[in-house]
């Protein structure tokens, strides 16, 4: 069994890499441009591969959420108090924040600059509302796939996890990405903003994102874990 500092340093790291390496690629991308960047794909998959290998790697630690949307799902099902709530939430937002400056540090300005660090953001004259719900959906299917590989231990393929929480990843990237910057998370979100100071529609992913893992934990909780649980 983890201590409290264990789990806590766990999702950190996790949320570190996921930044480090996911909005690291974006300024890649922007580095690359004269020669065509690395394009949307690559970025997704940074994304979804830092997650898929921290979930496997350090997973069993903490339940590797990485995201407050995960973890607000893990709350709504009672599998997290509301302090160890709190507690999630301050590490992955600080891994966020740390891996969001270290770019900072390392990247040239006018590269960061022109991409705000990867900070997510709508397309030009793409509606709020879309936006959100875009970043709802999307976040909705990545916590339903922590709740079926991680969560359910009637899954035969646990060990899989990590990679198909990674590749839900790398598909929501792939379709809200253009649109939204394609955040789902919070943190993901809130990091580069702070470091580049760019708060611009920061409100659609907390909201999207904490709503559609909120009703995924729901949901799957009780049509597929609850039902199964009381007909023993």
């Amino acid at each position: 069994m983890y201590s409290t500092a264990q789990k806590l340093t766990a999702e950190f790291i996790g949320t570190f890499a996921l930044l480090f390496f996911g909005a690291g690629a974006i300024c890649a991308d922007r580095f690359l441009h004269s020669t065509g960047g690395i394009g949307l794909f690559a970025i997704a998959m940074a994304h979804g591969l830092a997650i898929a290998v921290m979930v496997t790697a350090i997973g069993h630690i903490s339940g590797g959420h990485f995201n407050p949307a995960v973890t607000i799902g893990f709350w709504v099902t009672k599998r997290l108090n509301t302090l160890d709530v709190i507690l999630y939430w301050a590490a992955q937002l600080a891994g966020a924040i740390a891996a969001s400056f270290l770019l900072k540090l390392i990247v040239p300005e006018e590269t960061w600059r022109a991409v705000l660090l990867g900070t997510p953001e709508l397309v030009r004259d793409f509606p709020r509302w879309a936006g959100m719900a875009l970043e709802a959906i999307t976040t909705f299917f990545l916590v339903f796939t922590v709740f079926a590989t991680s969560v359910d231990q009637k899954n035969v393929f646990p060990t899989g996890a990590g990679f198909s929480i990674g590749f839900v990843l790398v598909l929501g990237i792939l379709v809200a990405g253009p649109f939204t910057g394609g955040a789902l998370n919070p943190a993901r979100a809130f990091g580069p903003a702070l470091a580049a100071t760019h708060w611009a529609n920061q409100g659609i992913y907390w909201v999207g994102p904490l709503g559609g893992g909120f009703l995924a934990g729901l949901l799957y909780d009780a049509v597929f874990l609850r039902k199964t649980e009381t007909s023993r």
